[in-house]
């Protein structure tokens, strides 16, 4: 691992994208730690330690939300929106592709018709980052009503002229981020606008093992129990859980496919064998994604409900944050959307239609239709492993956060969005900067671990 990591800096052009890399973080760092004007900032820290001493819906909402921007919106700075409109932007420009015709005209035209997308796709983030940002801004305005509970005022002078200025810079910073991402993307190593929600995230670790020992140094003060039992405990299952997600990440199902033309070289005119690989977890971390983003609206409207009808306010049991009912239907939407987001994004009559024009079968099943069904069959099988695993570790953080009154900082980091989009980021970067080592005859990170996967047939 050291000598790959000093070898990643012999090589120039490797060496070149890792400190654009780091230079482009670092500035997007410092937007998360500019704050916005107008606001007190002494009544903001009250407001988020408040929250994180309440068991409230709205403090595991709030924390998410600043966990994904990488502590921005706790210091409300110029990053508070981070780049998650950008990617929300990209996510509905992807679910739209295969449902509107011109979309998916532009997307086969090839690098023109990318690049017209992306710039709709830039248009989207504008649009997306003036609505949350004007929603941010009277959410500061009037906390209360958004969280349910009583906390300070946060603007000096609320009014018109903060709600525009607001928007005005957090639209600016979350359009630099975008642009900053791009680069990385471009000139640097991994995926751009990944790696700055990771890194973000990434950067909120030192204040959860803080809270760990905070937790622990106050054991006999409050009325938490906490001891160092616990902390191994938790650190078993942090590794554990780590662990798991790795496999739910990497964890593919490979149908082997023959050949039927001989390949050039090959003795007694074999046929080439190959495999396409059938992945666990399809569609990554967009059901939590989408699941939370639905379940962040009943709250407020049934809050908003509750002023005018009585009958509302018995509903807000049913959405509350980390409750029996909030985590059966959180579940049941990542379910749901696992199968959503497959059946938008893979086609199996398209796989075996290329299947067959390059003279290609699957062992035992004849090309075609039947070829389309089996690639159907075995694909809502593995999503339905998946999306049940996936299901568990979405849960494991409000388990803890909400029924073992672990808080919601230390226990992101025990599955979630958070872990997954780290240990996905992480892995899609290493695999870079390892093709970059092998290509210039280096070994890779971990060379006894890739040398199966070296000599196997490569992928369809």
């Amino acid at each position: 691992m050291i000598k790959a990591i000093s070898n990643c800096f012999k090589i120039t052009e490797l060496r070149r994208k890792i400190l654009f890399t780091l230079g482009i973080v670092a500035l997007c760092r410092v937007a998360a730690n500019i704050p916005c004007p107008g606001i007190d900032p002494d009544a903001l820290e009250r407001m988020f330690k408040q929250l994180e001493s309440s068991s409230g819906g709205g403090a595991g909402i709030v924390g998410m939300v600043n966990l994904f921007s990488g502590g921005a919106l706790q210091r409300f700075a110029v990053a508070a929106l981070g780049i998650m409109p950008y990617i929300s932007a990209s996510i509905i420009m992807q679910l739209m592709t295969p449902v509107v015709p011109l979309l998916e005209k532009l997307k086969r035209e090839g690098e023109s018709g990318h690049q017209k997308i992306t710039q709709w796709t830039r248009y989207m983030t504008l649009g997306i980052c003036i609505v949350q940002g004007f929603l941010l801004a009277k959410g500061m305005e009037n906390p209360s009503a958004l969280l349910g509970t009583r906390v300070p005022d946060i603007v000096i002078n609320p009014g018109f002229g903060f709600e525009v200025t607001t928007v005005i810079i957090l639209t600016c910073g979350t359009m630099i981020l975008m642009w900053l991402g791009e680069q990385i993307t471009d000139r640097g190593v991994g995926n751009g606008a990944s790696l700055i929600i990771t890194i973000g995230i990434i950067e909120q670790l030192p204040s959860a093992v803080f809270g760990m020992w905070t937790l622990l140094r106050n054991q006999g003060s409050g009325e938490q129990q906490f001891t160092i039992i616990h902390i191994f405990i938790l650190v078993g299952l942090f590794i554990v859980v780590t662990a798991a997600t790795v496999a739910l990440t990497v964890g593919v199902r490979r149908v082997p496919i023959q050949y039927a033309r001989a390949t050039a070289g090959r003795k007694g005119g074999q046929a080439a064998s190959s495999y396409i690989p059938l992945r666990v977890n399809f569609a990554n971390v967009m059901p939590i994604i989408f699941a939370s983003a639905i379940l962040m609206f009943p709250p407020v409207i049934i809050s908003w409900m509750a002023q005018h009808a009585s009958w509302a306010s018995k509903l807000s049991p049913v959405f509350a944050y980390g409750s029996t009912w909030y985590l059966l239907i959180y579940g049941a939407l990542i379910i749901l959307f696992s199968y959503f987001w497959v059946a938008n994004q893979f086609n199996p009559i398209q796989i075996a239609d290329d299947l067959k024009r390059q003279g290609a079968y699957i062992p035992g099943i004849r090309p075609g239709k039947p070829t389309a069904d089996f690639l159907d069959m075995s694909m809502t099988r593995v999503t339905c492993a998946g999306a049940v695993f996936l299901t568990v570790l979405a849960l494991l953080p409000m388990i803890f956060s909400n029924q073992l009154n672990v808080p919601f900082l230390i226990a992101s980091f025990f599955g979630g969005a958070s872990l997954l989009i780290i240990v996905g980021v992480l892995l899609d970067t290493v695999r870079q900067v390892e093709s970059h080592l092998l290509m210039h005859h280096y070994d890779g990170f971990l060379a006894k671990g890739h040398l199966k996967s070296r000599r196997s047939p490569r992928s369809y």
